[in-house]
């Protein structure tokens, strides 16, 4: 008997001691791991403030501040503290509706009753020191600190975004953000934003009965450090980006100027534009309201999102092609008699016949139609198809019908139609050359973006590569280079090839029958070529690519002005003052300037 009472009360000694154990160790959890519950214990006197981290800065390619954080507060608020209060006065406080505050304590109830949640974000310096002097009066509420993206430069708006409060599917994209938090929209601030956010820290104070901060709790212990986002350095120009959207004031249109040497973008522009700080601060979803709706449609990138008809800037490829496949030389001479000798009427007056380079300096569309002709009805393919294959094959090396799949977001493919297509439209065996002579001087169903065509303009500039396009150079610091956008694209095109294209673009400004000769600018050798692309809804789209100078290209562009007319009216004026802009840093053509500076082309601006 005396063995098994031994036993039971060794048992019960067990027992005793394993709970006891058990809430030791519970109790060490509770206190010193699990600081989650010590605050919720505490929650009457304690606040769980998140650190945000200011976003990283921004900076052109010669250190021009272009994007900085200023110091703005949130009003926050914690549902189930909240109790009754004036909401008169409160709404007044913050220039709210009384219908606007109880709609936003209902998103946040619904969010948590525990948790804080964003009430009303980005009040401004000036705003909060008049809203904190009398929140005491308000349970459930207080301020955090956080910050606002400011642009010193009132530029570059499509290129650099914007940021926005976070939606369900971003938060549930990435467990790093809760309600209230802010995002990349658009441009850089989307595609770098792992980048540029940083690290949230989060600061635990004491609160007394009024709501008033009281200081750290425990001197810090349980307080982590927020990390600043990496600064990103820009690629950019900022004093060329200016001085084309000046040029593109009252114009619908783009500027895309490239340095050929690396993909580097030197200008960004899409026209009209507007000021980044718009949409910023508490105002934003109002400026973004009346943006949305202008009929000009200023939200739109119009360097990547625009898609056109490359016209007769498209004559250059064509010629590529052809002489890459043999079937065109720099003696092949065509006749121009007008419309009656060919499906395709010639739009200029010029001596007949022409070889390649008169042909290009000109923009003769016979000739270029023979050239497609000769393209698609090579006899050392199959047939058509197969031709037309080889033809495509070649202009999408360059460039077009594809994203360039880089640091611009929102890109859009463009499109250089396909066999497939013409089969499905025409029935296979049922078209040719003749079918789609369209192609030949760049209209029908192809269509390209600005960015596409500078980055052909760069191609030519290198005699048959490019580097892909590109806006940011280094992150962190300047010398940590960003290496996925160094890799050189190779075309399909043989460098020689480019000799006679190269002559015939200068010609286009130097010589006495060029398209563009009245935009030439002594003591540089600018390549061009003109394009004037049909417009079925008014008047036609002026178009330009180029580079210069000739035998070292530091810069290579596109420009097109909407319903302006000749390439050689607008657009190429415009691509001359922007390279002399980047090459000599003064303009030595007051009178070209001041036309296109004060050309207005919207109706009724």
């Amino acid at each position: 008997m005396n063995g098994s009472f031994t036993e039971r009360k060794y048992i019960i000694i067990g027992i005793f001691l394993l709970v006891g154990i058990i809430f030791v160790f519970r109790l060490f959890y509770l206190q010193v791991l699990d600081t989650t519950y010590m605050l919720s214990a505490e929650n009457n006197v304690l606040r769980k403030v998140t650190m945000y981290p200011n976003r990283g800065l921004i900076y052109d390619r010669n250190h021009k501040l272009m994007v900085y954080d200023e110091a703005a507060y949130d009003l926050m608020v914690i549902p189930r503290q909240v109790d009754v209060m004036d909401t008169a006065e409160f709404c007044s406080l913050l220039n709210i509706t009384d219908s606007t505050f109880r709609a936003k304590l209902r998103k946040a109830k619904k969010y948590s009753q525990y948790k804080p949640t964003t009430f009303v974000s980005q009040i401004s310096k000036e705003e909060f020191g008049y809203i904190e002097e009398k929140l005491y009066k308000f349970p459930g509420f207080y301020v955090q600190s956080r910050s606002l993206r400011k642009y010193p430069y009132p530029v570059a708006a499509h290129l650099l975004g914007y940021i926005g409060e976070v939606n369900n599917l971003e938060m549930e994209a990435d467990s790093y953000y809760t309600m209230g938090d802010y995002i990349g929209k658009s441009g850089l601030e989307k595609f770098y934003e792992p980048e540029l956010r940083g690290k949230k820290g989060i600061e635990v104070v004491m609160v007394d009965v009024h709501n008033r901060e009281q200081g750290s709790y425990r001197g810090g212990r349980y307080d982590t450090l927020s990390e600043p986002g990496k600064n990103l350095y820009m690629s950019l120009d900022a004093d060329l980006q200016i001085y084309g959207e000046q040029l593109m004031v009252n114009k619908i249109g783009s500027i895309v100027a490239i340095d050929p040497s690396s993909g580097e973008i030197l200008a960004f522009v899409s026209s009209p534009t507007y000021d980044p700080n718009l949409l910023v601060g508490r105002v934003r979803s109002e400026n973004y309201l009346a943006l949305s709706l202008d009929s000009l449609k200023p939200l739109l990138n119009r360097a990547i999102m625009g898609t056109y008809p490359p016209g007769s800037t498209f004559k250059i490829v064509n010629a590529l092609v052809g002489l890459q496949e043999g079937v065109l030389g720099e003696y092949t001479s065509y006749y121009c008699y007008g419309p009656a000798t060919t499906p395709i009427r010639c739009t200029h007056n010029h001596v007949s016949p022409l070889e390649l380079q008169e042909a290009i300096e000109q923009s003769c569309n016979p000739y270029f139609w023979n050239v497609f002709r000769s393209i698609i009805n090579n006899n050392k393919y199959q047939d058509s198809e197969q031709a037309f294959n080889a033809w495509r094959s070649k202009v999408t090396s360059i460039g077009f019908g594809q994203k360039f799949n880089t640091d611009i977001p929102f890109e859009v493919n463009g499109n250089i139609p396909t066999s497939d297509y013409y089969n499905q439209v025409y029935q296979k065996g049922h078209w040719n050359a003749l079918t789609i002579r369209s192609l030949a001087i760049g209209q029908g169903e192809i269509l390209v973006t600005p960015l596409q065509l500078a980055n052909l303009a760069v191609v030519i500039a290198n005699k048959g590569f490019y580097y892909p396009p590109h806006l940011v150079s280094a992150i962190g610091n300047e010398n940590n280079l960003i290496e996925e956008f160094n890799t050189r694209k190779e075309t399909s095109i043989d460098p020689k090839q480019f000799r006679v294209v190269r002559e015939a673009m200068l010609e286009v400004f130097e010589g006495d029958h060029g398209t563009a000769r009245w935009a030439r600018l002594p003591g540089v050798q600018i390549c061009g070529k003109t394009g004037t692309v049909q417009n079925p809804h008014g008047k036609d789209h002026s178009l330009f690519i180029a580079f210069a100078p000739k035998d070292d290209p530091k810069i290579a562009m596109s420009v097109i002005v909407e319903n302006s007319g000749y390439g050689s009216t607008w657009a190429a004026p415009i691509a001359s003052l922007m390279i002399e802009k980047y090459l000599n840093d003064t303009i030595s053509r007051p009178l070209i300037e001041k036309r296109i500076l004060e050309g207005n082309l919207i109706p009724g601006k």
